[in-house]
């Protein structure tokens, strides 16, 4: 295969989780979404003496929590639906298949830091895991509203019938009310079938998904969730559960334009929010105009008195060359006490000492020895200089930031305006805006470098809105999509408009809400034509620039694995044939139809890197490493001989993967390859 790299992209100021990375040595050998055993890990962590032989003994556990932090059996409050069980089984089940690449339908590949997923999201979810659990600072999904009308897409095994839920909630007496065991027996009373199910399935289907997507959040990180009054209590209530009453933050409320009435005439949405964790959830900072300034003298009166401060040459002055009165102001006056009040350069130009009513005296003191000054606010003042009349001003940044609950600057209507401006027809329905995406994104990123996950992607709007906002703002927010293909509808305008499943309009979204940037010419350097971006953006010094906008990005799609041992394993019991035949195929573990891309990404993933980072693919090898070039990996998945080795090894990667084929039968290349690697310390695996 021919060289090809993409290049890494360090990026500077890239805030990586604190975090322990796990043993990589063996990791490539497990299945992916190890969910069950992770929690199992944290708990022995915590709890080393309630495990015997690896086994939980609850027992223990009982006295070392102590009886009064149990719940009584039968006495607990707990949110609970037909089909919960089910729901856990689903997350802690292992996922079989992997990502693999689509260049032809991403936009500058080897280049972004972006990345589209056309796969079922539960799915997704689980694959993402290794490569990026505890790493992403805020997610944003818009998911299915459980109206009762909507097509429910999501297809997870316990999506019930509803006979089948019928018979799950259990017997019923002759009034229709359900007979439950305890003090409450009797006064249970479901609406509707239909309503139940359709609470159940939805909430069978939110569970795992939270779950998984709590693992992927940052210590620090948000999840934002867009929901209507369907579903919006059991929402709460399920993310009580899977985050912690304790991490709830808020319920926005977005008057969103639209209007549907009843006995209420209805124009909002909500979106909730909770913290991975709140308490390392610092208050959100000020996205905008990062400094105010104002002046330092007031009328003289008990509460600002009359004080001198003297101040040292060479405080900034917004004068050339001047010289002031003893005496400035009328109502808020300003006298020179001492000294000449002058200014030659825009700076003061000798020392002076000046009396007035200063509003924060004490503050000025000690700025002028030199000192760091905060404000009752928490806010730094960064200088204090003179206007060009003479009076002091304070230069301070704004701190933190408190966003209202109640959002009314965006609308359902410009969402699809933005929408339909872009693809012409109006092939999604009540799509969000991206202004309002954005918004949110502002003061949760205020790291210009974080990574957004959204996992029910839609049209694509939070692509398009971390694209603008880095657009405006010069950041290099990276952002990770994920849509299920779901199929238009035969006669919608999508599907006039050739689209024929909703993955295919996010992707077409994205690649001309890119365009439409490059074209404004905002990403490129100051005065330079947008049709000369690329090249002019390293080619021009000594121009003032905002850094070129990322709006390319990364497809994959998801397959089943393309390794035999990591496919779904067969059911029941095999007979001698059977298992002879079985063994037979084993003898290559490597499907037929895998190209060295499709492996190598796998590999990658399996690996613990994210789908952004450097992949180089050389001669005979692929080499991997991560944005801090601390993870220099060398995959064999080809023919090897000693001098391959050899130049691998002169390399001193931290890590070399070899598929067992690779060596052809020739047991003592690999045998003295292990030994040879193990001599140089680098980590040494084959599969």
């Amino acid at each position: 295969m021919a060289n090809r790299t993409e290049p890494n992209r360090t990026e500077p100021n890239r805030t990586e989780p604190n975090r322990t990375e796990p043993n990589r040595t063996e990791i490539i050998h497990e299945n992916q979404n190890n969910f069950k055993q992770n929690k199992i890990l944290q708990l022995k962590q915590l709890f080393p003496e309630i495990f015997c032989e690896e086994q939980i003994d609850f027992e223990k556990l009982k006295l070392v929590l102590g009886e009064d932090n149990l719940c009584a059996q039968n006495e607990r409050y707990q949110l609970g639906w037909a089909g919960k069980s089910d729901a856990y089984r689903t997350l802690q089940s292992p996922t079989f298949n992997t990502l693999a690449p689509c260049v032809a339908e991403s936009v500058n590949f080897h280049d972004t830091q972006n990345v589209f997923i056309e796969a079922e999201n539960l799915e997704a979810l689980k694959i993402l895991q290794k490569s990026y659990a505890g790493k992403v600072k805020m997610i944003y999904i818009d998911p299915p509203y459980n109206t009762g009308s909507d097509s429910f897409v999501y297809p997870d095994k316990f999506a019930e019938t509803r006979d089948e839920y019928a018979r799950r909630v259990g017997d019923k007496d002759q009034d229709g009310y359900l007979l439950r065991d305890g003090a409450f027996a009797g006064a249970w009373r479901k609406n509707s079938k239909d309503n139940g199910h359709y609470h159940s399935n939805w909430l069978s289907m939110m569970l795992p998904r939270l779950h998984l997507a709590k693992t992927l959040l940052r210590e620090d990180g948000v999840i934002f969730i867009s929901i209507d009054d369907n579903e919006q209590a059991q929402l709460k209530l399920l993310c009580d559960e899977v985050f912690g009453a304790e991490n709830f933050v808020a319920t926005l409320i977005w008057k969103n334009g639209r209007t549907s009435a009843a006995h209420f005439t209805h124009e909002h949405e909500n979106i909730i929010c909770y913290a991975k964790s709140k308490v390392e959830l610092e208050l959100f900072k000020y996205d905008g105009e990062a400094c105010v300034t104002d002046r330092t003298v007031k009328k003289p009166s008990s509460k600002n008195p009359l004080s001198i401060i003297e101040f040292p040459a060479g405080i900034e002055f917004e004068s050339e060359d001047k010289v002031f009165p003893n005496i400035i102001g009328d109502k808020e006056p300003i006298k020179i006490v001492k000294g000449k009040f002058e200014s030659k350069n825009r700076k003061l130009a000798q020392p002076v000492s000046l009396e007035a009513a200063w509003t924060m005296a004490d503050m000025i003191r000690n700025w002028l020895k030199g000192e760091e000054v905060i404000d009752q606010k928490g806010q730094k003042v960064r200088r204090f200089f003179f206007k060009s009349n003479g009076v002091l001003q304070y230069e301070k940044e704004k701190g933190t930031f408190h966003p209202k609950t109640i959002i009314t600057e965006f609308t359902t209507k410009q969402g699809s305006n933005v929408l339909i401006d872009l693809l012409e027809d109006p092939v999604f329905d009540f799509p969000k805006p991206p202004s309002l995406v954005a918004y949110l994104v502002s003061f949760v990123c205020s790291n210009k470098n974080d990574l957004i996950l959204d996992f029910f992607s839609g049209s694509g709007t939070t692509a398009h809105a971390v694209m603008q906002l880095n657009a405006e703002d010069g950041g290099s927010r990276r952002y990770i999509c994920v849509q299920l293909p779901e199929e238009t509808a035969e006669n919608s305008e999508a599907r006039k408009a050739g689209f024929a499943n909703i993955a295919e309009i996010a992707k077409e979204r994205i690649r001309r809400a890119g365009a439409q940037i490059r074209r404004s010419g905002i990403d490129t350097r100051q005065n330079m034509p947008s049709e000369n971006a690329d090249t002019a953006a390293g080619a021009v010094s000594g121009i003032n620039a905002r850094p070129t906008v990322d709006t390319g990005f990364k497809v994959f799609k998801l397959t089943e694995s393309h390794f035999k041992q990591w496919r779904r394993p067969l059911s029941g019991s095999l007979n001698e044939q059977q298992q002879l035949a079985l063994l037979e195929e084993f003898q290559n573990i490597v499907y037929e139809n895998a190209g060295v891309e499709n492996m190598a990404y796998e590999l990658m993933l399996r690996l613990g890197f994210e789908l952004t980072d450097s992949i180089e693919f050389a001669d005979n090898v692929v080499w991997l490493n991560n944005a801090a070039q601390t993870r220099k990996t060398a995959l064999l998945l080809d023919t090897v001989n000693q001098a391959v080795l050899d130049e691998v090894r002169a390399q001193s990667p931290k890590k070399v993967f070899v598929l067992d084929k690779a060596f052809a039968g020739d047991d003592a290349l690999k045998t003295n390859a292990a030994l040879q690697f193990k001599d140089a310390d680098i980590d040494f695996e084959t599969l």
